[in-house]
């Protein structure tokens, strides 16, 4: 007999040889009948699976991260063998899970329609119906491409076709007359799954590149009850109304033109007025954490990349001006970094070990060449503009300066009311990527990621840990978020960095007179000024806190009486640093404050005959409703306190 660990430390006998649904079952069928995979020694496997020696076990049910993936997994095979039944020329190409569901790219003569949705919808009742049982079967290199061709499936060819080499067996699972190449894991039986709907279908370049084919991409979501399905649903008519992309646009936050580009959007007077208010903010409580403020250019010549090593590894992302490849000609890149520019404000002299840490920071503007595919509304753009910065300081310094950086972040987030909903992943390399993404010894490696993973248990940061997903100089901190659809992006990343000192020469003189080189910490302290803007945007339904709100304070008239009085107290307020506007329009005054309150203008002041005589205003909150009529000098001390508390009202 052998033995498991479970999740809660105990230990459980068993024979080996016996499948891990075997295992489960005799665990209890209740917690059989509810997994969707398990975890054997922290690796995601099939209930199929056989388990030989002893290990660590753990059973996923559709309530973890690992347990919903392979319930969508298995949900976009029934996807795509209803597809295949009803349009049996489709070609099959990825259908992979995702955060907030899963989706399937077919190659078809054109784009389903919400009719065709709905019958394939139908048909994958039927196959859900039919119970299938999923089987899983390997084939050589050689046999699954000819088999693959025999079915006619040109994109699972290719994807076939580039794993031959290492000359292993290759995954198919098999559910009724429907075979898919395929890794797994899935679940035992199709009719698991028992609420399910196909959400849209757009366009996708196969393998993300528009010189590749357009296909047709199905999203779609399933359950294992009906009333989860009902609950999401609701949920993603909520993430509909609170959609940036949706909402930014109709409050006038910005938007986007075909001729100018695609992941080019043109801030609009409020979405300006809200970045400018951040980055002063973001600025001067850098200044006030001791770091000095850069401007630097935006861009170089290919001799700074060649020298940070951007060239050899970000060149795709990048926008070249020239023929990158003619070394006979001048040649220059738009910056999708600003460490390298930054660096030349520590050469500009020799410096001591007295002059660390040096905390640069500037307000950078980026260019990163996205796929086309990847763009989404401010999330996702190809210019954008980051508060950005390096810390450059010597190797005792680095943990006590990784927390600052970290608490740094954190107050910024927090005070934005983003924190709370952010996650932490732990970025690290993986030293058998096949793109020799990564520089640098496994000892630098094993260094910097051991002495990042101590920082972050002394901080007693609850993190996840992403293999691969390092920058190629150095293991990070990624601050994760969530757009109201559950897509995850960074907001804001802390690295170190320990090659890039080196590269440039960015030696100090220590104590001892001898030249060192310092560590380098990249960081950002609230990220992405566009894409922080997305983000609060859909958190506060475009209701966006008094103290970064473009408009803080509109004065309604009620009479045009009134009209005069209310320019006279606006341009008080304004004096004292509020952004004020009045309603001029000859409209009833409830139009008035449903329009204020379509726009999400945080305070309303109405003024009628009554106010003029007493010498008052009349506020009145979209959310608290009527304050009561006060002086202008007891609202403004009202709107200095919600203001310079940064209250999130």
């Amino acid at each position: 007999m052998s033995q498991l660990q479970l999740k809660d430390g105990s230990f459980r006998e068993f024979t080996p040889g016996q499948s891990a649904a075997e295992i489960v079952k005799g665990i209890g069928m209740g917690l059989y009948k509810a997994a969707c995979c398990v975890k054997i020694n922290g690796e995601v496997c099939d209930l199929r699976t056989p388990v030989t020696e002893d290990c660590t076990f753990e059973v996923c049910t559709f309530d973890d991260p690992d347990g919903k993936k392979t319930f969508w997994h298995t949900a976009s095979h029934v996807l795509a063998q209803a597809v295949k039944r009803l349009y049996p020329n489709a070609k099959l190409a990825i259908g992979p899970a995702i955060d907030s569901g899963f989706y399937y790219d077919f190659d078809v003569e054109k784009p389903f329609t919400a009719e065709e949705l709905r019958k394939i919808e139908a048909e994958m009742k039927k196959i859900v119906k039919e119970n299938a049982e999923l089987e899983q079967f390997t084939l050589s290199p050689d046999e699954a491409i000819s088999f693959l061709k025999e079915q006619d499936e040109p994109y699972k060819v290719e994807l076939c076709e580039e794993h031959a080499g290492k000359g292993e067996p290759i995954s198919f699972y098999r559910q009724g007359e429907f075979t898919d190449l395929c890794a797994g894991p899935h679940l035992m039986k199709t009719g698991v799954i028992k609420a399910f709907k196909l959400l849209s279908c757009t366009g996708a370049y196969w393998r993300g590149s528009e010189k590749n084919k357009m296909l047709s991409r199905v999203y779609a979501i399933a359950f294992p009850k009906a009333s989860m399905l009902d609950e999401h649903l609701k949920q993603l008519e909520e993430a509909k109304m609170r959609d940036h992309n949706k909402l930014g646009r109709e409050l006038e936050y910005f938007t986007t033109v075909d001729c100018i580009g695609q992941g080019l959007p043109i801030l609009l007077p409020k979405g300006a007025r809200v970045i400018q208010q951040l980055q002063r903010w973001v600025e001067d409580t850098e200044e006030k954490a001791g770091y000095l403020l850069t401007k630097t250019p935006l861009m170089a010549k290919r001799d700074l990349y060649k020298i940070s090593g951007h060239w050899d590894h970000y060149l795709d992302g990048m926008f070249v001006l020239g023929d990158p490849y003619d070394e006979t000609k001048e040649c220059f890149a738009l910056r999708p970094m600003t460490c390298p520019f930054q660096y030349q404000v520590y050469l500009n002299r020799q410096r001591s070990y007295r002059d660390l840490p040096m905390r640069l920071g500037e307000t950078s503007t980026l260019f990163r060449n996205e796929d086309s595919g990847e763009m989404h509304g401010l999330i996702r753009v190809r210019q954008f503009t980051i508060s950005e910065g390096h810390l450059v300081l010597r190797p005792d310094q680095l943990e006590e300066e990784f927390k600052g950086c970290l608490a740094l972040a954190k107050y910024c987030l927090g005070t934005v009311g983003l924190l709370d909903k952010c996650t932490f992943r732990f970025s690290q390399w993986d030293p058998s990527n096949p793109n020799n993404k990564y520089e640098g010894t496994a000892e630098q490696w094993d260094h910097a990621q051991s002495v990042m993973e101590r920082i972050l248990k002394d901080l007693d940061v609850d993190y996840t840990i992403g293999i691969d997903e390092a920058a190629f100089y150095g293991p990070k901190l990624d601050i994760q978020y969530k757009n109201v659809y559950g897509k995850e992006d960074t907001l804001v990343t802390i690295q170190i960095d320990m090659l890039l000192a080196e590269r440039f020469g960015m030696y100090y003189i220590d104590e001892n007179g001898e030249k060192k080189l310092p560590y380098i910490i990249h960081r950002t302290s609230l990220g992405c000024y566009e894409r922080t803007l997305a983000y609060l945007i859909e958190e506060y339904a475009g209701a966006l806190p008094t103290w970064m709100a473009p408009e803080q304070v509109r004065f309604l008239p009620v009479t045009d009486r009134a009209a005069d009085y209310c320019a006279e107290q606006a341009k008080k307020l304004e004096d004292m640093g509020f952004r004020t506007e009045v309603d001029y329009r000859n409209e009833k005054i409830g139009r008035k404050i449903r329009d204020a309150q379509t726009e999400k203008v945080p305070y309303m002041v109405i003024v009628g005959d009554r106010d003029m005589e007493n010498g008052t205003v009349s506020p009145r909150h979209r959310a608290d409703g009527d304050l009561g009529a006060m002086s202008v000098d007891e609202f403004s001390a009202l709107l200095k306190r919600v203001v310079d508390n940064k209250e999130q009202k």
